[in-house]
């Protein structure tokens, strides 16, 4: 973090300011002093992808005076369809210095700050420390458990934002007397219950549609005007382009901002990560690399290799030897296969394919193995001549 992040100090626009802003403050719910409050406001944005994208883009070009960027990772090709922030010309690199890059050029009147590093139990207050409000740019549930709780700790609004193929919700949680995120939804889920992105596929707009109203949001809380989604669950159906909500009540036993039981940051790694298993023992899933499956499927024939991805990504390519059962019909196929025999399943990443095991053992298979990380691992490790999406 730069040590001069929150030591900005201007208390008056600047002449290019003045024109930056003009349709702001011929707004009489902004106005001068409305725009001074957001150059005055910090920010912190934890995810610089599909969510965080616009909500960058649109903070920055809205005054707000510090961006923090939380991010670790770096631009892939296969990001750029929602990451809007990142050119193409950006591949490789790491996306909050992308970011950072981009937004720069927005609105040089604009101080941002990168970290470059996950958000984590250890780190993340120091992260969030100092800042007015957070906003929940990430993908996975263990990261939006800590930002929850990182807000709840440090008195900053949280804007939480979510999509999944063509749906999203938006909310602001921690407010002082409104509900957080853990009144919603008390304890993370299991870790193959909701696939992110890389697995269930979302339509490139929503995230765009999504981080908009994230950053709108945001600056309604930092002006205090128009009537916040406190309370309030906004429900996005881009395939009816309904809009809906539903009221959060804050509740007295949540852990977080009821009971104040959770006193520090935890980490939901361990509970939100996909076990992996060395003996196949009450039900335990075995894992195996792509470089041990290949040897096993040249050893024998004797192995029933499922492919439990959509027809879609089938047709992009596949493992030889294997069929395809889309997990939705996993089910259904179980009595056609034969619980004695060794059986191995396999998706994109590894999640679905972890879940379709768990139902075969508890069909009573035996044998029951999950392709660590999935089809893209065969193709890092095995076939590179596959595809990778």
């Amino acid at each position: 973090m730069e040590k001069d992040a929150f030591t900005d100090g201007s208390d008056a626009l600047s002449s290019d300011e003045l024109i930056r802003y003009s349709r702001h403050l011929l707004l009489p719910q902004v106005g001068e002093e409305g725009q001074l409050a957001l150059k005055r406001a910090k920010v912190l944005v934890i995810g610089a992808g599909g969510l965080g994208s616009p909500a960058l883009l649109y903070l920055a070009a809205a005054g707000v005076g510090t961006i923090g960027i939380v991010d670790f990772d770096v631009v892939d090709l296969s990001n750029l369809h929602r990451q809007i922030v990142h050119a193409s010309s950006a591949v490789g690199e790491r996306k909050a210095d992308s970011a950072v890059n981009r937004l720069r050029e927005v609105n040089p009147n604009v101080k941002v700050v990168p970290y470059r590093e996950r958000f984590t139990a250890a780190n993340g207050l120091e992260i969030a420390r100092g800042y007015d409000l957070i906003l929940d740019g990430t993908d996975n549930f263990a990261t939006r458990y800590l930002i929850n709780d990182a807000a709840v700790l440090l008195g900053a609004p949280s804007i939480y934002g979510s999509v999944h193929r063509f749906e999203g919700q938006v909310s602001v949680f921690a407010t002082k007397d409104g509900p957080c995120y853990r009144c919603l939804f008390r304890d993370p889920p299991p870790p193959d219950l909701i696939p992110n992105c890389a697995e269930a596929g979302v339509l490139g707009v929503l995230p765009g549609l999504i981080g908009t109203i994230q950053a709108t949001e945001a600056i309604k809380v930092i002006l205090k005007i128009g009537d916040p989604l406190i309370g309030r669950l906004l429900l996005v159906d881009t395939t009816t382009m309904q809009f809906r909500t539903i009221n959060v009540r804050k509740d007295p036993s949540c852990p977080s901002c009821g009971t104040r039981e959770i006193r520090k940051l935890v980490s939901y790694d361990e509970f939100c990560a996909a076990p992996v298993a060395t003996a196949q023992k009450g039900g335990e899933i075995l894992e195996i690399s792509p470089t041990q499956l290949a040897a096993r499927l040249e050893q024998t024939n004797g192995v029933d290799l499922i492919d439990v991805r959509e027809p879609s990504e089938w047709r992009l390519g596949h493992i030889p030897g294997a069929r395809l059962v889309p997990l939705a019909q996993i089910e259904e196929e179980i009595p056609k296969l034969d619980p004695q025999r060794e059986t191995i399943v396999y998706c994109k990443v590894g999640g679905r394919s972890r879940h379709a095991a768990k139902q075969l053992l508890a069909a009573g298979f035996k044998n029951v193995s999950n392709l660590s990380g999935g089809i893209l691992a065969w193709r890092d490790d095995v076939d590179p001549s596959l595809p990778r999406y």
